[in-house]
């Protein structure tokens, strides 16, 4: 089982090549091949190319921004699972990255791998499947992975409530035929 930030990055964060830069066929053949040739203005004189680069540079800027708060947000999802997780835990967190245009790698998604077996008993279970469950939602903004988890835990906790509500069901039972039999054996041999 596994908890953990979407691994899929949010379209907002891939850069549209195309964006704030002008549509000239000329200036993207020139930006193309590095030339540093100028467009005309309305009054005839020319301009360098310095604007398209200029762009760039913000579009790269805003990028690395969006990069940099996305692995923010993974990395204190993530932790926020592993706290939660404690023993059930099996392992630490893995993530997914995207290389930024500065060259830096930044985390895009995690996950945490946990052990949900649950244990012996149907007690263990039922305490075990909370954990996974309060892990699962553990971070502020649970992804739809981590609301799964939980509903899955959830259920197999509910299913080992019944079982440890059918296990004192047959104790009460057999206490309840003891004590029956014990009294009427009382009462057989006083009368």
């Amino acid at each position: 089982m596994r908890i953990g930030a979407s691994a899929s990055l949010p379209q907002s964060i891939i850069p549209d090549r195309n964006e704030g830069r002008p549509d000239s066929v000329a200036n993207r053949a020139a930006e193309e091949n590095g030339s540093d040739t100028g467009s005309a203005n309305k009054s005839g004189e020319t301009s360098k190319k310095g604007d398209g680069s200029r762009l760039k540079r913000a579009d790269e800027k805003a990028l690395i921004a969006k990069l940099q708060a996305r692995d923010s947000e993974v990395r204190a999802h993530e932790a926020a699972h592993l706290a939660a997780a404690g023993g059930i835990a099996s392992g630490g967190a893995s993530f997914s990255y995207q290389r930024g245009p500065d060259g830096k790698m930044y985390a895009i998604g995690g996950e945490v791998p946990i052990s949900a077996s649950g244990g012996s008993s149907p007690r263990q279970k039922i305490k075990t499947m909370r954990q996974v469950a309060a892990a699962a939602m553990a971070p502020a903004d649970p992804s739809p992975q981590d609301y799964a988890v939980a509903a899955n835990a959830r259920s197999e906790e509910m299913r080992a409530l019944q079982e440890l509500r059918k296990e004192e069901a047959e104790v009460r039972k057999e206490l309840g035929v003891k004590s029956y039999m014990e009294a009427s054996g009382d009462k057989q041999e006083s009368g």
